[in-house]
Formats: C-alpha cells, sequence, structure tokens
C-alpha cells in the first residue's frame, strides 16, 4: 500500500470533494477548483505522479432530476446546476491531461453513503461531508 498515490475528486461547482491516498497516509478535504488546479500542477514536473479518479456524472445515460409537485423554475434549477457539475467534472479531466497527471472517469453507480456507513466502512472518524465521502470511495480499495 504504501506505494500508492491516489486521488479521488468528487466534482462539485463552489468545492469539491477531494481524496488522497499516499502511500499509508490519508487526506479528505475540499477544494475550488484553482485550488485543486495549484494543488496538481505541484505534480506536473514530479516523478511520482498520482493517478486521479474523477466522478463524471455525465457519463450515466439518463440525468433526469426532477422533483415532482415542484415548478418549473425550480427544476430548471436543478437542472442548470446538475449541468454546472457535469461541467467542473469535464474541465478536472481537461486539467489533468493539461498537466499531463493520468486520470480516470468514472461513472457514478453507488447511491450516496450517510456518515455512519462510511465510519464503519473505511474506519475514518472524522467529520466529513457528501463530497468528501464520495471523494474517498472513488479510490477505497484500489
Amino acid at each position: 500500500m504504501k506505494d500508492k498515490f491516489l486521488i479521488g475528486i468528487d466534482p462539485d461547482v463552489d468545492k469539491s470533494g477531494v481524496a488522497i491516498i499516499d502511500g499509508n497516509n490519508v487526506t479528505i478535504d475540499n477544494l475550488t477548483f484553482f485550488q485543486l488546479f495549484d494543488y496538481l500542477k505541484f505534480y506536473k514536473e514530479k516523478e511520482r505522479k498520482p493517478t486521479v479518479y474523477v466522478e463524471c456524472g455525465f457519463l450515466n445515460k439518463s440525468n433526469w432530476h426532477k422533483s415532482a409537485g415542484k415548478s418549473a423554475a425550480f427544476n430548471a434549477k436543478i437542472g442548470e446546476y446538475t449541468g454546472a457539475n457535469f461541467e467542473t467534472a469535464k474541465k478536472i479531466c481537461e486539467m489533468c491531461e493539461y498537466l499531463n497527471i493520468p486520470h480516470v472517469k468514472v461513472k457514478p453507480t453507488a447511491s450516496k453513503k450517510d456518515s455512519e456507513f462510511f465510519k464503519k466502512l473505511t474506519g475514518i472518524t472524522t467529520r466529513t461531508n457528501q463530497e468528501q465521502r464520495d471523494a474517498f470511495l472513488l479510490i477505497y480499495g484500489r
């Protein structure tokens, strides 16, 4: 495990969930787009580069997100937010290509995990939010 260097990213418009496994060290955080760029840029010239796993919701065939009983404007906002997250994921993949860092586009298939399940599964007991948990689960067990 000490040779593993993996980064999982759950893209978000404001702050993406980012999880890092570097050997036996685990870091979980939320980073803005440009904080993430600065972090990955640090590895551009390094001999040892991470493999980045990016959750790419746009890989799912159907992404119809609608709340029954809500207004058209409310549902349009859901679509707008979903599309913005998809674009963030695409830009993060583009960022990895630009920095020549290996990356894998991951199709989301699992449902969201609550903090209690996450703690039992991973043994990580620090406080986490949904984006951080999703980012870590992208790299957990690889």
